[in-house]
């Protein structure tokens, strides 16, 4: 089943913010792709069946924080 979510994000402040963390979110197992925005804060992840807490954890390995 696929899946889309939005998420808000805390601390990317440019591009290669932005870089570093789709590059960790695109690990996350059933991920197929990411897209994050710092100017609005957001992350876009496209994939199957793919957990909100380990796109957390990823989020956090990355250097930036989820906000809930």
């Amino acid at each position: 089943m696929s899946a889309e979510k939005t998420y808000n994000v805390r601390g990317m402040t440019c591009g290669h913010c932005e870089r570093a963390l789709r590059e960790e979110v695109e690990r996350v197992p059933g991920v197929r792709a990411a897209a994050a925005d710092h100017r609005s804060g957001s992350l876009l992840v496209r994939g199957d069946e793919f957990e909100d807490g380990a796109v957390g954890e990823a989020v956090e390995t990355a250097g930036f924080e989820l906000v809930r």
